[in-house]
């Protein structure tokens, strides 16, 4: 136990305070992460939970509870409060004692060593809908159609079960990497080899890092006909051009399910958009996840999965799932839902760690500030909260420092990111530059990001249609004018838009543009805690500085 002064205090409320200046914060964040979640990070001391999700997130990656207090001794500056020794011992404790399998009948049963332990659950009427009898002292047959239902609610009492039941195997496919000119990174294999371990869950790396190849390396050991969900259909292009790249699997082995194509092939990437599309409140496409018979089941930013899919996933339990994702951070709150029915988390790796091994840009984060215009601050102060916001991202003083900043850095491939169209459609038109939103086709999507990539476009400016999936990996600029709201998903996501390592070796540069004194500065400080937890830190500036 190191009692001689570490960065961290632990507190009976289950929070932990971390030195962010003391020698050892960077070692202890990147421990911490296994298991606590970030909940302030001003300057100079950040703030952790120890969260009940967190304790079993580690405990199904293979932490138990004698690492988890082991790294609190390691760090502490005084001793860790017995009451919370006793708490993350038998929170930990409480995973696997149920257990979900397949008896020898082929029937899925719920099972545990402890009687009063299954009795407990068992009696909740929620979870008593979704059995079909009891068999012993030790178990109960589960309905069919409930094995990802069950381990929601078991999860909701805090009795979170582990899936032992099997997974079906799919309809073979002949499937291999190609690594003529490259290699699997150390950490893409370890993420395979971790959710190959497990047989399903999530592995969260950082934009820029390689989740597509993660998926390829995955699907490569799967040998199945595989189904993968991802966000729009410039994203699904990319990762069968990825696949072609990457795989040994030809065109027609690859189909694209979207809105404008509706093609099932042994590999078929859908949108989820087009999941989530309702006819006469009916969803018309359920029917592709029961086609092809898949043996694995890829869901790209999994943080974004919308919520009607998770019932849909809860009849996908008997397909290996694997969730890819940058941050686990959900701003609805799911991330049990995404515990319960994709799987824990089997791997993650820090984004600073990831950076210094040269696999990611460097970046630097800024936070310019401005001063409303009188006339604007005036309407700010008398407006309703719903409209505040709104008034203070979108000031048109804002302009004028965006035209400061590309003149710093002029040259450079540069992303200007917002929220609100009627803001982005002024400041393309200020800056005559090409606009990218919701409305624009796809194929003038792909044609302009296209044209940024060859450098014959030099200013994107974008929607957040952009946050997500979009391989630009010249970009080294970014400036982000609105946001949503607080969302710390988004700030991940539009930071790593410029996380690909550039050829010329060049770090990025990451400009959020706040107006001072509203709540515009009070969301800034939400959407940067996600990214404080990874290493990075915001440097705050005036207009003079720039």
């Amino acid at each position: 136990m190191n009692l001689s002064g570490g960065p961290l205090i632990v507190q009976s409320d289950k929070t932990a305070l971390l030195e962010v200046d003391h020698f050892q914060a960077s070692d202890a964040r990147h421990d911490l992460a296994i298991f606590a979640e970030l909940e302030r990070a001003p300057e100079h001391v950040h703030t952790y939970r120890i969260t009940k999700l967190g304790l079993w997130n580690a405990r199904a990656a293979g932490h138990g509870s004698d690492y988890v207090l082991g790294v609190l001794d390691n760090y502490a500056k005084f001793p860790v409060p017995p009451s919370i020794r006793i708490d993350i011992e038998q929170t930990m404790a409480r995973y696997g004692r149920l257990t979900i399998r397949k008896n020898e009948a082929g029937n899925l049963e719920l099972h545990s060593q402890e009687p009063a332990v299954l009795a407990e659950v068992t009696r909740q009427r929620k979870v008593s809908e979704l059995l079909v009898d009891k068999l012993d002292e030790n178990s109960w047959q589960i309905a069919e159609w409930a094995r990802g239902q069950i381990k929601q609610e078991l999860l909701k009492l805090g009795w979170p079960a582990e899936d032992l039941a099997g997974f079906a195997p799919g309809k073979p496919l002949s499937l291999d990497l190609m690594e003529t000119n490259w290699n699997l990174r150390n950490y893409q294999e370890q993420a395979v080899e971790r959710f190959w371990e497990g047989g399903s869950g999530v592995v969260v790396l950082p934009c820029g890092a390689g989740k597509t190849i993660v998926g390829a390396a995955t699907m490569a050991v799967a040998k199945t006909n595989t189904l993968i969900l991802v966000t729009n259909t410039v994203s699904a292009r990319q990762w069968k051009t990825e696949l072609l790249k990457r795989t040994t699997l030809r065109e027609d082995e690859i189909g694209e399910y979207s809105g404008s194509v509706k093609e099932i092939a042994p590999v078929t990437i859908a949108t989820y958009q087009i999941l989530t599309t309702k006819k006469q409140s009916e969803y018309t496409h359920l029917a592709l996840l029961n086609d092809n018979d898949w043996g694995l089941i890829v869901y790209d930013e999994v943080h974004l999965l919308p919520a009607p899919i998770f019932k849909m996933t809860a009849d996908l339990q008997a397909r290996r799932r694997l969730g890819l994702t940058a941050t686990l951070v959900r701003e609805d709150g799911k991330e049990g839902d995404v515990f319960s029915l994709i799987g824990p988390k089997r791997f993650d790796a820090p984004w600073k760690e990831i950076e210094e091994q040269g696999y990611i840009a460097p970046a630097k984060c800024y936070e310019v500030r401005i001063d409303l215009p009188d006339d604007e601050h005036l309407e700010y102060a008398i407006s309703n909260n719903e409209d505040k916001y709104r008034l203070a991202a979108t000031s048109s003083s804002k302009i004028p420092v965006i035209s400061k900043i590309l003149t710093k850095h002029q040259g450079e491939p540069t992303l200007i990111i917002g929220q609100y169209l009627d803001q982005l459609h002024q400041v393309a038109e200020s800056l005559d530059a090409e606009l990218i939103t919701g409305d624009t086709p796809v194929n003038t999507r792909e044609k302009l990001f296209g044209e940024f990539r060859e450098g014959r476009i030099n200013v994107l400016v974008v929607s957040k249609v952009a946050n997500f999936s979009i391989d630009l990996p010249e970009a080294s600029l970014a400036i982000q004018i609105s946001g949503s709201f607080g969302s710390r998903q988004e700030e991940a996501q539009r930071l790593g838009r410029l996380l690909r390592p550039k050829a010329d070796g060049r770090s990025a540069s990451f400009y959020t543009l706040i107006a001072r004194d509203t709540v515009d500065q009070d969301f800034a400080q939400n959407r940067q805690r996600f990214l404080a937890e990874q290493g990075y830190a915001y440097e705050i500036l005036d207009i003079q500085d720039l």
